[in-house]
C-alpha cells in the first residue's frame, strides 16, 4: 500500500506549496521494491544511493510482500538506505490525535504525548553474523548487536537537545540487568551525557518495565531514547496506543546535513488491504509534515498537523481502521481541504 498512501502525502505537500511561493518543491518517482525485486532480481538498482544521494529529503511509503522474505525487502532496500545514509535518528512521535479513542481505558489525550528518539544504524539491526552447518543438526545461528561509543553517544545526545528545547524529560530504554556488554555501555553514556544537561529530568527503565509503563502510565513519558530493536517494538506499541498503525509516522534524520533524510510512515505495506483504497494515509501524511520541520518549514508542518486533527475530530471521514468507510483518497482529499480553507477564509 505504499503507494496509496504516498500519493496522498504528495497531494498534500503540493497543496501546501500551491499556497505558499518560498516552499519550492519538485516531485521524482522510483517504483523500487518488491515487484522490482520479482521482475528483475533486486529490491532497488545497485547505484540507489548515488541516484538518490543528491535529493534534499526522501519520501518513503511501505515495501514488503509475501512473496519475498521480509529480510531480503528490508535489508536490500529499507536498511540500505537507512544505513548508508547514516539515519542515525529515527524519530518517531507517539501522540493521540483530536478525535481519536486509545485502547487505554483510563487515559487521556494529555497523557499520551511522548516522542522517541531510535537509534538508526547500529545496535541489533547492524546485520553481524551467520549462520554454519546449513541445513544439518549442527546449525547455528548467529546475530552480533553492535554498540559503538560514537553511535550511542550521539543519538543520546541528540535526545538531551530535543529534551532540553522542548522542556521534556528523557527516558533511556535498555536491557543492562541481562545484556551486560551493550547495554551496560548504552547505560554509561547516558549517565555521562546526563551530566551534560542538569535541567532536563531522566529516568532509565529496561525494556520490558517500558513496555509496561506505556500501558499503565503514559503520562511518564517525554522524550524516550532506546536502541534499534527496542524502540523498534515499542512505537509499535505506541502507535497502537495512538489508535492504530496507520496514524504513525516517522523521520529517519541525518542531522549534519551530510546526506538526505528519509520521511516515512512507521507502518508496513499491509498486504491483506493493498490496492484496495483502505489505508489510513495519516501516518504518511504526518510524515510529510516532519519532512516540511527538517527542510525548514516547520509552520506549514504545524499546519498539517492541524489540520489532521481538524478531520479526526469532525469525524466525518474515517478510513476503516478508525471504524469508518471512507477510503484512502477521501481522507487525503478531506485533510487537503482543512489544510486550504485557513486560507481561502483570509481571501473572502
Amino acid at each position: 500500500m505504499g503507494p496509496e498512501v504516498i500519493r496522498e502525502s504528495e497531494k498534500v505537500l503540493r497543496a501546501v506549496a500551491d499556497m505558499d511561493p518560498a516552499v519550492d518543491l519538485a516531485f521524482d518517482h522510483y517504483d523500487w521494491g518488491t515487484e522490482n525485486y520479482l521482475a528483475k532480481g533486486e529490491m532497488m538498482p545497485e547505484d540507489a544511493l548515488d541516484i538518490l544521494r543528491g535529493y534534499d529529503a526522501l519520501l518513503f511509503g511501505a515495501v514488503g510482500s509475501p512473496a519475498v522474505k521480509d529480510h531480503v525487502t528490508l535489508r536490500h532496500l529499507l536498511l540500505k538506505i537507512r544505513f548508508g545514509f547514516d539515519l542515525y535518528v529515527n524519530l518517531r512521535p507517539v501522540k493521540l490525535l483530536d478525535g481519536v479513542e486509545t485502547p487505554l481505558r483510563n487515559a487521556k489525550q494529555a497523557d499520551i504525548d511522548m516522542v522517541f528518539v531510535r537509534e538508526g544504524t547500529e545496535g541489533e539491526y547492524a546485520g553481524v553474523g551467520d549462520r554454519i552447518y546449513t541445513g544439518t543438526p549442527r546449525e547455528v545461528a548467529l546475530q552480533t548487536a553492535v554498540f559503538s561509543r560514537i553511535g550511542t553517544e550521539r543519538v543520546i545526545r541528540w535526545a538531551f537537545d530535543l529534551a532540553e528545547r522542548e522542556g521534556r524529560s528523557v527516558t533511556s530504554v535498555s536491557k543492562g540487568n541481562a545484556l551486560s556488554y551493550s547495554a551496560v555501555l548504552w547505560d554509561e553514556i547516558f549517565e555521562e551525557i546526563a551530566l551534560e544537561f542538569p535541567n532536563v529530568s531522566t529516568q532509565r527503565l529496561l525494556v520490558d518495565a517500558a513496555a509496561m509503563f506505556m500501558v499503565m502510565e503514559p503520562e511518564r513519558f517525554g522524550v524516550v531514547v532506546a536502541s534499534n530493536l527496542f524502540a523498534d517494538i515499542l512505537t509499535d506499541l505506541g502507535a497502537a496506543i495512538m489508535g492504530g498503525m496507520g496514524l504513525a509516522p516517522s523521520a529517519g534524520l541525518n542531522p549534519e546535513g551530510t546526506y538526505p533524510s528519509m520521511f516515512e510512515p512507521i507502518h508496513g505495506s499491509a498486504p491483506e488491504i493493498a490496492g484496495k483504497g483502505e489505508a489510513n494515509p495519516i501516518g504518511s501524511i504526518w510524515s510529510s509534515a516532519q519532512m516540511l520541520d527538517y527542510l525548514g518549514h516547520p509552520e506549514w508542518g504545524a499546519e498539517i498537523l492541524r489540520s489532521i486533527n481538524e478531520v479526526l475530530r469532525a469525524g466525518a471521514v474515517r478510513t476503516p481502521d478508525l471504524g469508518g468507510v471512507a477510503s484512502t483518497e477521501e481522507m487525503g482529499d478531506a485533510i487537503t481541504t482543512a489544510l486550504a480553507l485557513p486560507k481561502m477564509a483570509a481571501q473572502l
